[in-house]
């Protein structure tokens, strides 16, 4: 009788795993093969990533964000540049832009939501789960290109394998810094718009010449032209639109939403340009970049506090009785002072009143003999109380919040108490007291 062989011994788990490249897939895209890459790169069905993107994108866009930079990033199956690189050097087409509008959009939708705090939260927990899934899929096993495992011999064959000749480029061959590449695959001398890179010369000494033409009887081939670029009319074009949008609603809006809605309009004119610079003409660098920087205004206007307005002015409010005291006083943006000096509050009585500006200064002033309660708040600015030092500098920080109480002085006669509610959301807040 034979004795039955024993099996070899198996390498460790960690052997047996060999690092496979993440790429879109062209076969099984939707729109960009992201999803496609993902599911055979961690091995899940590509159902499941495309269902979860879909809902973080309509709940809170960050779907849409981790979908355009996935496509910028990650390089199509067979190729090692990304849309990120072409971009970069000059060769921008259809699907980076459509990347890059899809990111845009994801922040805005994202900005749009930082007050939603549920929505961010079950954002957050379903991305984290959909994570999870993938990571832990992905180290369950990795497989070769045919489907099998990867053996501890085949992992560190291919990882010591030297990587692929390949020829070097011809001579004649065109230069992302002298010939940028254009949609139709010529070559031509239009503007890159780059801040960087080699001189334009020659790779080899030019043929000799007698009087503009070479020695072999034939004149100088001219070189092809390219089409022209229309970034400096997409830019100009964004200027009058945004121009136009905040100066037509800069009376009846607030200042955050007048911006808002120039802002989107100058966004609406590049994302156009942009679509259409992919197939008519080119579009550089420079006109991502100021996307992305209108992108960028966009989202910090969209968090202006809706109480400064586009009016600057100056407003004095001085009630000298109790029931001449209003319940709230309220600027849009300006000097706003709350003279208090002269109103009678009789013991044993409670007056109560806010006062709020939105961007400027806010100055009350409070009787002599009466107890003062005061709860400030400055969104970004400063806030000074009776008794701080005169001298000090203006300390401005974000989320300001004081409350303080200011007794009578003593040998006064007896007065009632005055409750004041301050707020500014950028600017200052100073109280002081009468001085008769």
């Amino acid at each position: 009788m034979t004795q039955p062989t024993a099996p070899p011994p198996q390498p460790p788990p960690e052997q047996q795993l060999a690092p496979a490249l993440l790429r879109r897939s062209p076969r099984h895209k939707v729109v960009g093969g992201v999803c496609g890459g993902l599911g055979r790169y961690c091995d899940i069905d590509p159902v499941i990533f495309r269902i979860a993107i879909g809902v973080l994108s309509v709940t809170g866009g960050i779907g849409l964000i981790f979908y355009g930079f996935a496509w910028l990033l990650i390089p199509l199956e067979g190729e090692e540049e990304n849309e990120a690189r072409r971009a970069l050097s000059g060769r921008v087409d259809g699907p980076a832009l459509v990347a890059v509008l899809v990111a845009l959009l994801g922040c805005g939708l994202f900005l749009s939501m930082l007050g939603n705090g549920g929505t961010l939260a079950f954002s957050a927990l379903l991305s984290l789960t959909v994570a999870g899934a993938a990571v832990w899929s992905q180290r369950r096993t990795r497989v070769t290109p045919d489907g099998g495992p990867l053996d501890a011999a085949t992992a560190h064959a291919v990882a010591e394998a030297p990587p692929e000749t390949k020829a070097p480029p011809t001579p004649d061959s065109p230069s992302w810094w002298r010939d940028p590449i254009v949609k139709d695959g010529t070559t031509g001398p239009v503007a890159t718009g780059y801040l960087w890179g080699p001189a334009d010369a020659a790779t080899a000494g030019p043929p000799a010449r007698d009087h503009g033409r070479d020695l072999r009887g034939t004149a100088p081939a001219a070189r092809p032209r390219g089409p022209r670029g229309i970034g400096g009319l997409v830019f100009l074009l964004a200027l009058v639109a945004g121009g136009l949008g905040s100066g037509l609603s800069w009376e009846s809006q607030p200042l955050g939403t007048s911006l808002q809605i120039g802002f989107a309009c100058a966004m609406a004119v590049f994302g156009l340009g942009l679509v259409v610079g992919s197939f008519l003409g080119r579009i550089g660098v420079g006109t991502i970049l100021l996307t992305v920087v209108t992108a960028m205004l966009l989202a910090g206007a969209a968090v202006l506090p809706k109480e400064i307005s586009t009016q600057w002015m100056r407003t004095e409010w001085k009630p000298v009785t109790a029931a001449a005291v209003e319940p709230r006083y309220e600027l849009g943006s300006g000097l706003a002072t709350l003279d208090l000096s002269r109103l009678a509050v009789p013991a044993r009585t409670t007056v109560s009143t806010e006062a709020e500006v939105g961007a400027g200064r806010l100055k009350v002033v409070v009787p002599k003999d009466v107890t003062v309660h005061v709860t400030a708040r400055a969104g970004l600015g400063d806030i000074r109380l009776p008794g701080d030092d005169p001298r000090g500098d203006v300390d401005v920080a974000p989320d300001r919040d004081r409350t303080h109480t200011l007794a009578p002085p003593a040998g006064g006669k007896p007065a009632g108490t005055l409750d004041l509610d301050l707020r500014v959301a950028l600017g200052q807040v100073e109280v002081t007291r009468a001085a008769s």
